[in-house]
């Protein structure tokens, strides 16, 4: 019962930091260009987590059947495949913050929970009828949440992050094809490399990255590089190991709310009526579709 308890409160935890991050995210953009942060982002993760493998000293992965050159042949190809899908995803993402808020990005970006499964159903898989439903709510939360005239107002950053949503799905499924066979911080920490490796040159070619910026922005990339990347995904993977998924799925969703809280706390957004309408019932697509899921996505980033 303890334990139970003890892994909900680091799940939450794990919410929480989650949401702040889009606070973080959008404070970033006020000092330096989407890409530019993207990369110092993923670097500080790469980094952190490093730390943490040396700390732990985590040498081998899950799958006994491979010796020590197999098993970092394929954690680099894991590693490259997660990377570049999770650049464009984040990049995007990041991109997007230039133009939407903290707290409409945090509900736009839970919908990858949706659709993951949904992609799923595509390639194959069969789902309950509480997808489809979720699928239909979060529609209709994102008529409401998109700008006061609703669909045919939807704002740039706002497709941004529904692209990005789109695509961390599409990172998440490559995840749960390579994650079974190597250790899971060790390929988060490969992947974030990844990212701020290739982000390096379309940084250079399409801003202009000084350190001034860097530095003032400090504090939100100490936040969302080490904090939201190194931090909150240890806490999840310690915390998932003895928790119900479902039930791990439902906290992590308030990673949404706390970022509508944090946004107006740190960053005074304030949303109308009809945007807080629109978050209620995509939080609501989001528990409907994870209701009595045997399986659930986890995000890496």
């Amino acid at each position: 019962m303890k334990n139970n308890v003890l892994n909900n409160i680091l799940l939450l935890t794990t919410a929480f930091i989650w949401g702040a991050g889009f606070v973080g995210q959008r404070a970033g953009m006020e000092f330096i260009e989407p890409l530019t942060f993207n990369c110092a982002r993923s670097f500080l993760g790469a980094f952190s987590l490093l730390i943490l493998i040396i700390i732990f000293k985590i040498k081998k992965g899950p799958n006994r059947k491979m010796n020590k050159w197999e098993e970092r042949r394929y954690m680099f190809k894991a590693g490259i495949f997660c990377g570049l899908a999770l650049f464009f995803a984040s990049s995007i993402q990041q991109m997007g913050m230039v133009y939407t808020s903290a707290s409409k990005a945090g509900f736009i970006s839970s919908m990858y929970i949706i659709i993951v499964p949904l992609i799923s159903v595509f390639l194959g898989r069969k789902f309950s009828w509480r997808l489809w439903l979720g699928v239909i709510l979060g529609v209709i939360g994102l008529y409401f949440l998109c700008g006061s005239n609703g669909i045919s107002h939807i704002g740039y950053g706002d497709i941004l992050i529904m692209l990005s949503a789109v695509l961390y799905s599409i990172h998440i499924l490559i995840i749960d094809h390579f994650a079974p066979k190597v250790d899971s911080v060790k390929l988060s920490c490969v992947q974030f490399f990844v990212v701020g490796i290739i982000s390096l040159a379309p940084v250079f070619m399409f801003e202009t990255p000084n350190i001034e910026g860097i530095l003032e922005c400090k504090w939100a990339l100490l936040f969302t590089g080490v904090v939201s990347c190194g931090i909150a995904y240890t806490l999840q993977i310690i915390a998932q190991k003895n928790t119900n998924p479902a039930v791990a799925s439902l906290i992590l969703s308030f990673e949404s709310v706390f970022a509508v809280i944090t946004g107006y706390l740190i960053l005074h957004e304030i949303l109308t009526f009809r945007e807080i309408l629109g978050c209620i019932i995509m939080f609501a697509a989001v528990i409907v579709a994870q209701i009595k899921n045997k399986e659930t996505p986890s995000k890496c980033c």
